[in-house]
């Protein structure tokens, strides 16, 4: 007991050494009475967790500054923000969700980058994912640069394809019917060929995209659910619950979504990355062949993939902060291929430069390869600052005709009528400011 008391005693010892040292490395290249500047950086989630393990490299290169990472859960995140943009007491940088940015644009909290990337050389548009880079443009100007990136794709069972007779993944809407029917068709009693829990809005506004649906009409002041495009897209997905494909069950109700997906209780789902860790942290890993990902089938044409969601987190700077110039250094560190792949070993987020996605750990991962596939099939939400709330009632809606509560097309009349409410103060807006120009 003694020895391992003795060895532990002395790893400690050494890891301690090794801290100061590094301290001592930074401390060393600072020059002679030079202030530190520090940085106050947001972080959500996990992603603040992990992110702190960049800094030190940072803070080694730039030795006059310092970073502060507070990490805010994800559940508070939003309202905090807004309560730290009312009270002007916003950080120097933040981590955003992309579809937050158009929200922070129209209150003028944040500052806009134009200049910044013109006169970069890490922070480069030709770089990224051009439909994830969209997110952040709003009125003509960049207000952000994507930190990493999500969107959704078809995980599926193929060795239950295989046992259906299917050669693979579906790529046209019809040949996902019928994959559909075919799983259904060698499924037990009690599961279902795919999962599309009713309370997400994600998938039938992807199939709406994918059907050319605009979702907003009239510059983005009014619903446009009853158009053909999104009444075709509504129509399909609906029709997936009514033939008995998909169960009428929201995530809560869904006891075990890996364990079923692996049972067998449904071949298909449709999902983002973050279920790639999920997978292999909940299974074990000779079941590794057994689910695996695919692009999203397209409405009619078999050689290029139906669109997704682009998402993700994107970094801001806002226009309150004192540091902008110390704000933008880490915000470009952090957008290297190098921090970028470091980032994507620690949290498992997908990286939005594209060099990044040569290196092996991504490269030779098929799971991934759905991903980098998809990523350039995606398309932005519409950039409005009512999204959040619109997407919710989206949900809410579709659940009144999945449950039989009420038939499509007046489904889809009280969804505009919805969203008109939503974005009655943005029409009110958009008036005043004509007004003005005349």
């Amino acid at each position: 007991m003694a020895a391992r008391g003795n060895a532990l005693r002395a790893r400690r010892a050494s890891a301690t050494l090794a801290a100061l040292a590094l301290l001592a490395t930074v401390w060393a290249c600072r020059p002679p009475g030079a202030k530190t500047e520090a940085i106050r950086f947001w972080a959500l989630g996990r992603e603040g967790e992990v992110v702190r393990e960049l800094i030190p490299e940072f803070e080694r290169r730039y030795p006059g500054l310092r970073v502060e990472v507070q990490q805010i859960p994800f559940t508070a995140a939003h309202e905090k923000l807004l309560t730290a943009v009312i009270g002007r007491n916003t950080p120097d940088l933040a981590q955003v969700g992309n579809t937050w940015v158009p929200e922070f644009v129209a209150l003028s909290a944040l500052e806009p980058l134009d200049e910044e990337i013109a006169a970069s050389k890490a922070v480069r548009p030709a770089a990224f994912f051009p439909g994830i880079w969209e997110t952040n443009e709003v009125d003509g100007r960049i207000w952000g640069v994507p930190w990493y990136v999500d969107t959704r794709v078809l995980f599926y069972r193929p060795d239950l394809l295989r046992a259906a007779g299917l050669p693979g993944p579906p790529k046209t809407w019809a040949e996902w019917r019928a994959a559909l029917a075919g799983l259904k068709a060698i499924g037990a009693i009690g599961s279902y060929a795919i999962l599309f829990p009713t309370d997400e809005w994600a998938q039938p506004v992807i199939l709406g995209f994918q059907a050319g649906a605009a979702i907003l009409r009239d510059g983005g002041q009014r619903g446009a659910f009853r158009a053909p495009e999104f009444r075709r897209a509504a129509e399909f997905y609906v029709s997936l619950f009514q033939e008995g494909y998909a169960p009428p069950l929201s995530n809560a109700q869904v006891s075990n979504v890996y364990q079923q997906f692996d049972s067998g209780d449904f071949g298909m789902w449709v999902t983002g990355p973050w279920d790639m860790g999920q997978f292999r942290a909940r299974l074990a890993p000779s079941r590794e062949p057994f689910w695996a990902t695919a692009p999203l089938p397209s409405p009619d044409d078999p050689s290029t993939p139906g669109v997704s969601l682009a998402g993700g987190s994107s970094l801001v700077l806002f226009r309150g902060s004192a540091r902008k110039k110390a704000a933008w250094k880490l915000l470009e560190f952090l957008s290297e291929p190098e921090q970028q792949a470091r980032f994507y070993e620690l949290s498992g987020d997908l990286p939005s430069v594209i060099e990044t996605w040569e290196r092996p750990a991504l490269s030779r991962d098929p799971k991934a390869s759905a991903f980098a596939v998809q990523l350039r099939h995606v398309r932005p939400a519409p950039k409005v600052p009512e999204w959040e709330a619109i997407v919710q009632r989206v949900a809410e809606r579709f659940q009144e005709v999945l449950h039989g509560q009420k038939p499509l097309d007046a489904m889809l009349e009280a969804l505009d009528q919805d969203v008109d409410r939503l974005l009655e103060k943005r029409r009110w807006l958009l008036a005043g400011r004509k007004d003005d120009a005349r």
